[in-house]
């Protein structure tokens, strides 16, 4: 997507990120002492609908993960783009004194296997993993918001669902970006499914409602997942799939359940880095890249943000993560990975000796270590100091784009995160081999990394962002910004940000769209010297959403290269 800003939304992002909004006062503008830290929350969101509900269920007194739940919930009405609860995702959170993490990916249908994307000559038949209902993979956000409710939440349930029934049934006013965006899905998806008669029409100038989307979300607000995976709506997917060729079924609904998994969790200097396991390689690849850099630091020496050398550096770095995600990382409950070693000292130093500081590694010479864009993100600290990372997706723009009738919301086409094939690229670019090939139920591999970064055991920072296979080169980035280069939250997200993805192997691609600082021409032509091909893209690598602990209380920033709110909030209720 390739999207534009007037001076007048850039400001308008940079005031709500920069200054600390508490029910109309100014935090700064308190004592030091007169703060009680444990009264104020912070929310990062993608869209203002979706912070408005945060904050709703904040100062009601629910916790972070009821914050989550309900935010993420209204984000499947107005969000259309990637806001869903027909995809999946990952949630990581710090409650009280308990650190932990949900899996609620998408699950591949019974019915599939590893050549359902093959023609009769052995190839990828095109678009086959992304449009249609065979593109889909068993949703998993209801069933994750239902657990992670169960175990840490504070309001009932239907609390927690009214907002989005609200949104759904009385309407909202789209975004011209989101309306923009849109249209623009016109010619991908013609004649393909039927996403042209449930969202063509939406328009800027009158609310957007979906009636039956909101009959959906009131079966969810009464009967939790039990109706999602059982009940009607479970009906209407299966419905469907048989309209649209897809694969999933009742029994593929009834299997599906969300699991707890031990989050990765790594000291790095004086912080803990807290995030996403697999079947993420998110979680796994920050914490290579954080380290790599320190075991290299004394190449960054002087180094300047965004120079050629650090672009270049960085670039290596990026190749050799890469090329382990490639072949080791996958569904854990199908496939053995030895984490332990891949994100232990001893290996990362050897890799960060693999690094050709002055020129570009041949893909022959950059082998794995060891011997043998749509998603949305949001950020939420509540009063009480507990924190939820979540992204989830439906991978591509408006998924599969797969309507469910009757149900009014779209499906995934988590299918295409798969290897279709062997060294053949997804839509993303990346390649992937046995540890990723599809299998019945299994989970595909994601580069979702929702984060938390602890500092004596207190929250100092949850982010997190989509941008498919860019996402955790982005989170690190940010990370790098803030604590290296010293910017501010939001200084750091609106930097241009750079990706290498080991093939093709010479090519940085960079946000050229961004509304902040481009690569200077001196830097390009230094990176082609070099021998990169400096490639501006037109996605803009992501959408981050980022809190920040700051002295006593909270710096809260949205990207502003989308329409994302947030806020820092003294609510209403501390008990």
């Amino acid at each position: 997507m390739n999207h534009k800003y007037t001076k007048a939304s850039f400001l308008t992002s940079l005031t709500l990120c920069l200054f600390l909004i508490i029910q109309g006062c100014d935090l700064t503008a308190q004592k030091k002492d007169e703060i009680d830290h444990n009264s104020y929350a912070a929310i990062a969101t993608p869209d203002n609908f979706g912070t408005d509900v945060a904050q709703e269920i904040l100062n009601k007194g629910g916790n972070a993960v009821d914050a989550a739940v309900a935010t993420g919930l209204a984000l499947a009405v107005t969000y259309i783009d990637a806001g869903n609860i027909g995809g999946g995702g990952f949630m990581t959170i710090k409650m009280d004194d308990e650190i932990a993490f949900i899996d609620y990916r998408e699950k591949a249908p019974k019915a599939a296997h590893k050549d359902m994307y093959l023609d009769q000559d052995g190839n990828v038949v095109e678009y086959s993993t992304l449009i249609g209902g065979q593109a889909a993979g068993v949703p998993g956000t209801v069933s994750g918001f239902w657990k992670a409710h169960q175990r840490f939440g504070k309001l009932p349930w239907k609390e927690l669902v009214e907002p989005a029934i609200k949104l759904a049934e009385e309407g909202f006013f789209p975004a011209k970006i989101l309306v923009d965006d849109i249209q623009g899905m016109r010619d991908w998806f013609r004649n393909k499914t039927n996403f042209e008669q449930y969202f063509l029409h939406i328009d800027t100038k009158e609310k957007f409602k979906q009636p039956e989307l909101a009959e959906t979300l009131r079966r969810i607000a009464e009967f939790g997942a039990e109706d999602f995976y059982f009940g009607k709506t479970a009906e209407l997917i299966v419905e469907q799939m048989k309209k649209s060729n897809g694969l999933i079924t009742m029994e593929d609904l009834n299997a599906y359940e969300a699991v707890w998994r031990k989050p990765l969790r790594a000291r790095w200097r004086d912080y803990e880095i807290i995030s996403s396991p697999p079947p993420s390689s998110g979680g796994f690849a920050i914490i290579q890249l954080l380290k790599m850099k320190d075991y290299l630091q004394h190449y960054f020496i002087n180094l300047d943000h965004n120079s050629a050398q650090y672009i270049h550096l960085v670039a290596e770095m990026e190749k050799r993560v890469f090329a382990d995600r490639a072949e080791y990382l996958g569904d854990p409950d199908f496939f053995d990975i030895d984490m332990e070693t891949l994100i232990s000292e001893d290996y990362i130093a050897k890799r960060a000796l693999e690094v050709n500081p002055d020129s570009i590694s041949t893909i022959e010479g950059v082998n794995p270590g060891l011997e043998s864009p749509d998603t949305t993100h949001y950020s939420i600290v509540d009063q009480w100091g507990n924190a939820v990372s979540n992204t989830y997706t439906i991978n591509w723009n408006y998924g599969s784009g797969v309507v469910i009738e009757g149900a009014g919301f779209l499906l995934n086409n988590e299918m295409d995160d798969f290897s279709a094939k062997p060294g053949v690229p997804n839509i993303f670019g990346v390649v992937g081999n046995v540890a990723n090939e599809i299998q019945p139920e299994k989970r595909m591999l994601s580069s979702m990394s929702p984060t938390i970064i602890m500092k004596d055991d207190k929250v100092e920072m949850v982010l997190g962002t989509p941008g498919g296979s860019t996402i955790f080169t982005s989170v690190f980035q940010a990370i790098v910004n803030i604590i290296d280069f010293d910017m501010t939250p939001f200084e750091a997200i609106e930097a241009t940000r750079f990706h290498h993805q080991l093939l093709p192997p010479d090519e940085v691609t960079y946000n050229g769209f961004s509304i902040g600082k481009p690569l200077p021409q001196e830097t390009i032509l230094l990176l082609g010297e070099k021998g990169y091909k400096a490639v501006p893209h037109s996605y803009d690598y992501g959408d981050i959403q980022i809190i920040m602990k700051k002295q006593d209380s909270w710096i809260a920033a949205s990207d502003p290269r989308d329409r994302g709110d947030s806020r820092v909030i003294r609510t209403s209720s501390s008990k």
